[in-house]
């Protein structure tokens, strides 16, 4: 996927654009308050949004953990077996 970060100037909205392998265009605009919208883009028109989904920051946070690799849970669990492996190793 190719991902393009650029910051909406007067804004303070940064905006990441996506384009799928497939071609399928969608970006993710994350305002300076936290709050995150999700635009499809029209194939046929690439600069007209089909729909806009608002997400505050909990609601972020837990798309992203949907669609992480690992859940967020499984990732500290690993990290904290990593550390307590690296201190008993420092003793």
């Amino acid at each position: 996927m190719d991902v393009t970060r650029a910051t909406l100037p007067g804004v303070a909205t940064v905006v990441h654009q996506c384009v799928t392998r497939d071609g399928q265009r969608f970006g993710v605009l994350v305002e300076k308050s936290g709050r995150r919208r999700l635009v499809v883009y029209d194939s046929a028109e690439p600069d007209t949004p089909l729909q806009a989904i608002n997400l505050d920051q909990r609601e972020a946070d837990q798309l992203a953990d949907i669609l992480h690799s690992r859940p967020v849970l499984d990732r500290l669990a690993h990290l904290e077996r990593r550390f307590a492996e690296f201190v008993e190793a420092a003793r």
